[in-house]
């Protein structure tokens, strides 16, 4: 383990209170940007091309890529799809690029920017991640997208299972870490029943798209790890983007 420390941060809000310097920052937004980005990337998408606002999606429009935007998570008028991990199948993404705004998980990404090296976390590759994560040197910052500003229960309990599967002799947790690794040891045993307390869950749920929230909590769907090259998510060639 070269890992130095392992700290938490719940919301993209307290970011300008980290240093980003010698960090890998691991974005998170399970329901939903994370975990689609991850599926799409191992269903073979060339890339995902993450943007904050929507204009910034539509200036590669007739350019050959595959538009996506979601707001209050919904799909916004004129686009391709959002962000539903169903809309990043082989048959819609494989050798494309798909060209990404969000409501939360994209604009976390792009106010990681002065990371080192920036990577996508959720359930669906968290073997993976973790596995590659403990072979990194020097600080991980789990960057919590949640919810315009606002703390997220499922991307915290998500930051906490991964702290759960770093800690070691030697990697210092801050009381971020810590507290979202409680939440996590809370939730463990049942996390489909824990997070129906989430606002977002409960948000989906309203737009009657459950099967989202139930595909995003599986563990190890794939081992695909998107990360930032040159303002592109793509696949770490060290693990294979394929769905398991």
């Amino acid at each position: 383990m070269t890992l130095r420390s392992v700290n938490v941060c719940l919301s993209p809000a307290l970011l300008p209170y980290y240093d980003l310097d010698d960090t890998t920052a691991v974005v998170i937004d399970i329901f939903r940007a994370s975990s689609s980005m991850c599926y799409g990337i191992a269903n073979g998408a060339r890339a995902i091309i993450p943007v904050a606002e929507i204009d910034e999606c539509l200036a590669y429009r007739g350019k050959g890529y595959l538009l996506a935007a979601e707001r209050d998570g919904e799909v916004v008028d004129g686009f391709d799809f959002g962000n539903s991990p169903f809309s990043y199948t082989p048959e819609k993404v494989a050798g494309k690029t798909v060209v990404l705004t969000t409501t939360n998980g994209t604009r976390a990404i792009q106010q990681c920017k002065g990371a080192q090296t920036i990577v996508m976390g959720s359930f669906l590759n968290i073997s993976a991640l973790t596995d590659w994560l403990k072979k990194q040197h020097g600080n991980v910052l789990l960057v919590c997208a949640g919810w315009k500003n606002h703390v997220s229960l499922e991307d915290s309990v998500f930051a906490g299972a991964v702290v759960n599967r770093l800690e070691a002799a030697g990697v210092t947790l801050d009381d971020a870490a810590y507290t979202a690794q409680s939440l996590y040891v809370n939730a463990e045993s049942d996390l489909a029943a824990f997070l129906t307390k989430a606002s977002h869950g409960r948000r989906m749920r309203h737009l009657k798209i459950e099967r989202d929230i139930a595909f995003c909590l599986q563990e190890d769907l794939v081992t695909a790890i998107p990360v930032m090259k040159n303002g592109e998510l793509v696949g770490l060639p060290e693990y294979v983007p394929a769905a398991q």
